[in-house]
């Protein structure tokens, strides 16, 4: 689709101001406005914050598509599994959280109608004497209505995520760890001078794979040094290998040259949906990154991204440093400032794995 943003104006526009009344972000009484102007920018960047997308005013397909989801609301439809196109929405997030709550396992509350959200739908319905076709329809959401919450104590998918995290145990040794460098073939990403984004994330994802592999960790990397995909092939790549964590790589750029620093973001939403081990992944290797590189702490950060949703295992994105920034480039482009971010990532893989009382800071 096309990019939307102030200044369009036509029917996409118009269509994109009627999903946003109906959201009660403009107070357009009907479809026939169809300017992309200033309150139409505000309402965009505001849904952007909510729900966990890059706050640019830009109505891409990931802004598109959040909006599109952000109409359903449970019952509003049947919801089943569609092995070609499975049902998006915030529908399927809110079954999820139900389920989870009642003691099954839909798998994490991504708002996507996948066969473990299916699995858990039939094995709710064994258990109230429903028939388990997987298929959530009227008898289902009655059923879903009655019952009392049965998970207590917290949320029922962050106890799930962290006993998977500890019965994994310590070692690193047969654990498996995606690589993913930003950006590749025709896609260079930030480019400034001679510096691109696409080389410096190749080139600092084979100094994370040497150390890795020299722990005992398998790893894999989303593409070569040539290679290009989209955010949903790198996460069905991912998901294929049944990896314990992805890790993106990424520098970031800016109009403002004073912008500089380092970010992670790990998948979280306002819905209550997220990786309770990626958000402390996150926290552990930005931890690590400004503790051993001195780069200025742009903290942590919550977000939908596709590559972030779409990943079964807790996955980050880490953007290390501004390529616009002339203090940032000086420092990425020196072989010895990456080998010290590479061993920031892998201390940081090492800290996940181990008990959070024994956990310390890098050297």
């Amino acid at each position: 689709m096309p990019l939307l943003r102030r200044g369009d104006c036509g029917p996409a526009v118009a269509e994109i101001r009627a999903k946003l009344a109906t959201l009660g972000l403009v107070t357009d009484s009907d479809g026939s406005y169809a300017a992309f102007d200033d309150t139409c920018d505000r309402a965009v960047r505001a849904f952007q914050q909510q729900r966990g997308l890059t706050v640019d005013g830009i109505v891409g397909p990931e802004t598109y598509r959040a909006l599109d989801e952000a109409r359903w609301h449970l019952g509003d439809r049947v919801l089943s599994y569609a092995v070609s196109h499975p049902l998006v929405g915030d529908d399927v997030v809110a079954l999820q959280q139900r389920l989870l709550d009642l003691g099954f396992d839909p798998g994490r509350p991504d708002g996507i109608f996948g066969p473990r959200t299916e699995q858990g739908v039939r094995e709710f319905q064994r258990n109230v004497g429903l028939l388990p076709d997987g298929t959530c329809g009227p008898g289902t959401l009655r059923a879903l209505a009655q019952l009392a919450r049965a998970v207590v104590g917290g949320s029922p998918q962050a106890m799930r995520e962290s006993e998977a995290l500890r019965q994994a145990g310590p070692s690193l040794a047969g654990k498996l760890v995606v690589i993913d460098p930003g950006h590749g073939g025709g896609d260079r990403g930030v480019a400034v001078g001679a510096l691109d984004e696409a080389r410096l994330a190749s080139d600092l994802a084979r100094r994370v794979e040497g150390r890795l592999a020299a722990t005992g960790v398998s790893v894999f990397l989303t593409r070569g040094p040539d290679g290009e995909a989209d955010d949903e092939e790198r996460a069905a790549f991912a998901n294929t290998t049944a990896a314990d964590l992805l890790i993106s790589l990424h520098v970031d750029g800016h109009t403002n040259p004073q912008a500089q620093g380092v970010a992670t973001y790990y998948f979280g939403s306002d819905r209550g949906a997220g990786s309770v081990v990626g958000a402390r992944f996150a926290s552990l290797l930005q931890r690590e990154i400004v503790t051993r590189t001195g780069l200025l702490d742009c903290r942590t950060h919550a977000k939908t991204w596709d590559l972030l949703r779409l990943t079964r295992m807790p996955a980050i994105r880490a953007e290390v440093g501004y390529l616009t920034n002339p203090g940032d480039a000086a420092r990425l482009a020196t072989p010895a400032f990456r080998d010290r971010v590479a061993e920031a990532i892998v201390g940081a893989v090492q800290l996940l794995y181990l008990p959070p009382d024994v956990d310390t800071v890098g050297d």
